[in-house]
C-alpha cells in the first residue's frame, strides 16, 4: 500500500514538473519575442498559458496526472504556447537580417567562454553583487547571442522538452512501456528531422522570398502537430485475441499502427517536406549538396512507404481468403 502511493506521488510529482517546464519554455519564448519587438504587448500571449494550466489542474484532480491513450493533451497545449513566439522570431529575423546588431556566435565553446565572463567582468566593478547584477549578466548574456543561435537554441529546446515531457508524463490507460520506448524512438527521428528541414531551409531562404518563409514554417508547425498523437505505435487491437478473430478483422482494424505511419510519412512529413525542398530547388533555384541529398531521401522514404503500402493490400488478400475458406469451405 505504502508503495502505490508512493509511486503515485512520484508520477503525480512527474506531470507538475513536466508542466512547469513547459510554461517555463513558452515564457522564455515570449521574452525574448517581447525584446525583439520592443513592445510589451507581446506579453498578452502569456493568456495562450491558461488552457495548459486548466488542463494541468483538471488531469490532476481527475487522472492523477495520467495521459490518455491516442492523444497527449499537454504536448498540443504546449505546441501552441510555443509556436506564435517562434513563428514572430523567425519572421522578424528573416526580415531583419542585415539590421541586426552587433551579436556574439555561439559556433565554439571559446565563444561561449567569452561571452560569460566580458560580462561577468562588466558587472564586477564594485566587489559585491547583489542579485540584481546577477539578473543583469543573466539579461546582458541572452541578448547579446545572435538571433539565428537564439531561434536555433529555442527549436532545439522544444523538441528536447516534447521527448523528455512525453517520457515522464504517466502513461495513460491502455499504453504499455514497450509502445511508450517505441513511441520515442520515433519521436527522436523525427525531431532530428524536423529540425534539419527548418534550420536548412531557411538559411537557404533570402529576404525577397518571405512568402516562401511562410510556407516552411506552415509545414514546419503542421509537422510539429504529430508529436500529441500516439497512433503510431499504440495498437487498437489487443494481443491476446485469438488468431481467427484477428484475420477476420478489416484492413484497417489489423495494421492500423502501420498505416498510420505511412500516412504521416505521406501528409505531415516527408512528402511536405520533398515538396517545400523541390521547390527551393526548381522555383527558387536554390541548390546545394545537402539539399538534394536531404530531398533524395524524402523522396525514398515516401517510395518505401508506398511499397509497404502494396504489401500490406496484397497480404491482407490471402488472409481474406483463408478464412472464407475456413468459415464456407469456399475456394
Amino acid at each position: 500500500m505504502q508503495k502505490t502511493s508512493v509511486l503515485d506521488m512520484f508520477k503525480f510529482v512527474c506531470a507538475v514538473v513536466t508542466r512547469a517546464f513547459f510554461i517555463l519554455v513558452s515564457l522564455t519564448g515570449i521574452w525574448k519575442v517581447t525584446w525583439v519587438k520592443g513592445d510589451p504587448y507581446y506579453w498578452l500571449l502569456t493568456f495562450l498559458l491558461l488552457p495548459l494550466v486548466v488542463e494541468m489542474i483538471i488531469t490532476l484532480k481527475r487522472r492523477k496526472g495520467k495521459d490518455y491513450k491516442w492523444f497527449s493533451p499537454p504536448i498540443f497545449l504546449f505546441l501552441i504556447c510555443i509556436i506564435p513566439s517562434i513563428w514572430i522570431l523567425e519572421l522578424h529575423h528573416q526580415q531583419n537580417k542585415d539590421s541586426d546588431p552587433q551579436c556574439k556566435k555561439l559556433n565554439s565553446l571559446e565563444n561561449v567562454r567569452k561571452l560569460i565572463t566580458i560580462q561577468h567582468n562588466n558587472n564586477n566593478t564594485r566587489e559585491n553583487g547583489t542579485h540584481q547584477d546577477y539578473l543583469r549578466i543573466f539579461n546582458n548574456v541572452f541578448t547579446s547571442v545572435c538571433s539565428d543561435d537564439w531561434i536555433l537554441g529555442l527549436h532545439q529546446v522544444v523538441l528536447i522538452l516534447v521527448i523528455l515531457g512525453k517520457w515522464l508524463l504517466p502513461l495513460g490507460g491502455g499504453v504499455t512501456r514497450d509502445e511508450l520506448s517505441q513511441l520515442l524512438l520515433i519521436f527522436v527521428g523525427t525531431a532530428a528531422d524536423i529540425l534539419e528541414f527548418t534550420t536548412e531551409t531557411l538559411s537557404d531562404i533570402q529576404e525577397t522570398h518571405l512568402r516562401l518563409v511562410y510556407i516552411i514554417l506552415g509545414v514546419w508547425t503542421w509537422s510539429m502537430l504529430q508529436f500529441p498523437l500516439h497512433l503510431a505505435v499504440v495498437n487498437s487491437k489487443s494481443d491476446s485475441q485469438p488468431m481467427e478473430e484477428v484475420q477476420t478483422m478489416s484492413l484497417l482494424t489489423r495494421y492500423s499502427t502501420d498505416l498510420w505511419s505511412i500516412m504521416e510519412a505521406f501528409f505531415i512529413q516527408d512528402g511536405p517536406f520533398l515538396v517545400v525542398r523541390l521547390t527551393v530547388m526548381i522555383y527558387y533555384k536554390v541548390f546545394h549538396q545537402m539539399l538534394v541529398f536531404f530531398a533524395i531521401k524524402n523522396f525514398l522514404v515516401v517510395i518505401l512507404n508506398l511499397y509497404r503500402l502494396s504489401v500490406i493490400c496484397h497480404d491482407s488478400r490471402p488472409s481474406r481468403s483463408r478464412a472464407v475458406d475456413v468459415d464456407g469451405d469456399v475456394l
